[in-house]
């Protein structure tokens, strides 16, 4: 067969079944694809190839009369590949006899027990006992900071950490020291590593020399109730899987979504789990003499609504960064049957024209990130806002792609070429961007938080400066336009109208005399001091600490929900267990509270109100993708102010639930502080 560019398909047989593969794969994906299955521990879909555990050996012919690894031949027309003969099952016995030879065999201690790679190949292609009778090698433990857990004794040397650091996170400090036996994965001068990604290499380590130190001895992967739901962390909408056990969630893993996270995440998405069971909000409370006072929900409820009542109709909403699509509805309802739209979800001041969702969404798409070949980045520190799209621009570089930012210099793990800190510079662009930009066939402008106020404008002139929407050779259309935002809920809220023209300056400009805080911790509670302040979240943060009516809430954990990323993809998570003490579903809560009221909403169940939602805002109907129509307003297009600094100042302790973590908390101390913190011996 001849495809499109003129070459040829290669045809390979399989175990006497004739394929065709695609161009350039490699004989290991050609057994795949005809559904075999070849054992492996150093390969990797997403890594380069090492071709260093020689587990994936099949025969091959045309070839030397000997088992070949798999991974690294490429497949060639009208190849012969045996994987099941008595030369291709002795190959990966002696391979693996070889690497239990100094594996510890310390299965009943190790946390990986249950989902390891070595034990279940050991027990599919191994020989079941060993020849061996010399002792074991040993290997001193190593230091990897405060997520990585390291038994170096059991490690093969499959160096799926080393890649992962070099190639994806852009942070290369693990490699390999001393040769042959002596060989041994470490961090340089055995140092924390430092990367907002390193959790990932827990997932990829095919033993238990790399383990989680978080979730160390905590649960067997047997005893947990595993429930697929959607990260809440940062804007990207990562897929993720919750593990518990009863009541408590003992660790997140992500889940492979190659349109969002392809299969990674980020180490506070893992790890901040620990703060869901502290600092926890259970029941309601009332502020009494400038003190908060436990109280009923009756109680609660009846001073609400005494306070709206007198309000008549001056009564806002604003919500933070981790609420789901269903709450901010709900919300939505509760102040229109009051005669009210003051709703807004920018809460830390930020204002830009949303007029138009096309211009405040990521449009080119986070996998779409990768075909870039011009890249322009403007206030936007990419590691820390959106550490999975920052990978997608490392891939796009590999690719050839020239990347300019403007902004305060950072280190973003890859080449850029910093033009300066002024906005004014997106008016009169260097002959360098000009030129690059020219040139590109897929060209890409990404707007960071701390452009969005001064350089929106400016920013959305470079989308008809350098035709960033255009149509391609292949009929699709490129839209080069993108806006990072670093709150979950953000686009949602925007879909739904949380959103002023002059952002929360409006809402305190109004002056309501009743506020409902939906989850807002980060927001100056001083410019509402003469208003009533209703909290309605799960931590007992910053919200909590000013308001004089609390109802408790669930997290993200706790309840189902609709969230909507950065790229305006609508998604769906699950509950993986039940809020603790009192607290319920946020949207139960104001549910229960507009009947009190006497504005009783019109649903029920969680069906009923995801139906209005969808009538209401009919991308929020369905998952997936949604495309906003290309119509930018026409803003002042002059770029105003320095950037001094990025919007977040600290990754790990972005919100609530991290700042109750232990974990996130020690992280931000140790990797971002430079504290030490002593080893306990073990």
């Amino acid at each position: 067969m001849i495809v499109e560019d003129g070459s040829a398909v290669p045809k390979v047989k399989v175990d006497g079944v004739e394929i065709e593969v695609p161009q350039g794969a490699t004989v290991l994906q050609a057994c795949e694809l005809a559904g075999k299955e070849i054992p492996r521990f150093c390969y990797h879909e997403r890594l380069s190839i090492a071709g260093n555990c020689r587990m994936c050996l099949v025969e091959v012919k045309p070839g030397p009369p000997k088992p070949q690894a798999s991974c690294a031949l490429p497949a060639a027309d009208n190849q012969e590949i045996f994987t099941t003969t008595p030369m291709v099952k002795a190959a990966r016995e002696g391979v693996m006899e070889f690497l239990l030879i100094n594996h510890p065999l310390d299965c009943p201690i190790c946390d990986q027990g249950g989902e390891c790679d070595l034990q279940d190949q050991a027990m599919a292609y191994g020989r079941g006992h060993s020849r061996f009778e010399e002792n074991k090698r040993a290997v001193t433990e190593k230091y990897m900071g405060p997520i990585i857990k390291t038994v170096m004794t059991r490690c093969i040397q499959c160096t799926r950490c080393v890649r992962f650091a070099e190639e994806v996170a852009g942070i290369e400090d693990i490699g390999a020291i001393g040769r042959g036996e002596d060989m041994q994965i470490t961090t340089y001068l055995e140092r924390a590593y430092k990367s907002e990604l390193s959790g990932n290499v827990i997932d990829l380590c095919p033993v238990g020399a790399l383990t989680s130190r978080p979730y160390a001895f905590e649960a067997r992967p047997w005893e947990l109730t595993k429930t697929l739901t959607i990260d809440v962390m940062d804007a990207v909408g990562t897929n993720i899987r919750l593990d518990s056990r009863g009541r408590q969630v003992l660790r997140a893993l992500p889940r492979v979504n190659d349109d969002v996270n392809e299969e990674w995440a980020t180490d506070k998405t893992r790890h901040a789990v620990d703060g869901l069971v502290r600092r926890r909000l259970d029941q309601p409370y009332i502020r009494k003499d400038g003190k908060l006072v436990a109280a009923t929900w009756d109680e609660a409820f009846a001073k609400i609504a005494e306070v709206g009542k007198s309000a008549a109709g001056s009564v806002a909403a604003i919500h933070g960064d981790l609420v789901d699509c269903e709450t901010l509805f709900a919300a939505k309802m509760l102040l229109k049957s009051m005669g009210s739209s003051l709703l807004e979800g920018r809460q830390t001041g930020m204002a830009y024209d949303t007029s138009s969702l096309a211009a405040v969404n990521f449009n080119t798409t986070i996998a779409g990130a990768e075909e870039a070949d011009a890249i322009l980045l403007v206030g936007t520190d990419l590691r820390w806002e959106a550490s999975l799209v920052n990978t997608r621009i490392r891939k796009a570089i590999k690719k050839g792609a020239k990347v300019f930012a403007i902004g305060p210099e950072t280190d973003l793990t890859y080449k850029v070429e910093w033009l300066g800190d002024d906005l004014a510079l997106l008016g009169k662009l260097p002959k360098a961007v000009k030129d690059a930009f020219k040139d590109a066939a897929r060209p890409m402008v990404i707007v960071g938080g701390a452009a969005l106020k001064g350089g929106h404008g400016a920013a959305l002139k470079l989308a008809k400066t350098f035709k960033l929407v255009r149509a391609l050779e292949d009929g699709r259309v490129w839209n080069g336009f993108n806006v990072v935002h670093m709150g979950a809920a953000r686009m949602g809220g925007l879909m739904l109208g949380y959103a002023q023209k002059g952002g929360i300056a409006d809402v305190i400009a109004a002056a309501p005399k009743l506020v409902f805080f939906l989850g807002a911790d980060e927001t100056d509670f001083s410019a509402f001091d003469k208003s009533f302040k209703v909290f309605i979240g799960h931590h007992g943060d910053r919200g909590a600490h000013h308001a004089d009516v609390v109802l408790p809430g669930a997290s993200y954990a706790e309840k189902s929900g609709t969230w909507v990323n950065l790229e305006g993809r609508v998604q769906r998570g699950e509950r993986a267990v039940f809020p603790p003490g009192d607290a319920r579903d946020d949207w139960t809560i104001l549910r229960a509270l507009s009947e009190v009221m006497g504005h009783t909403l019109p649903f029920d169940t969680i069906e009923e109100l995801r139906a209005d939602m969808g009538d209401d805002v009919p991308a929020l109907a369905t998952e997936g993708l949604k495309a906003f129509e290309w119509n930018p307003p026409a803003l002042d297009d002059k770029g105003e102010g320095r950037i001094e600094s990025y919007p977040i100042k600290d990754f790990y302790l972005t919100n609530a639930i991290c700042r109750a973590s232990p974990t996130m908390q020690r992280c931000s101390a140790e990797l971002l502080h430079g504290e030490e913190f002593a080893e306990a011996a073990e």
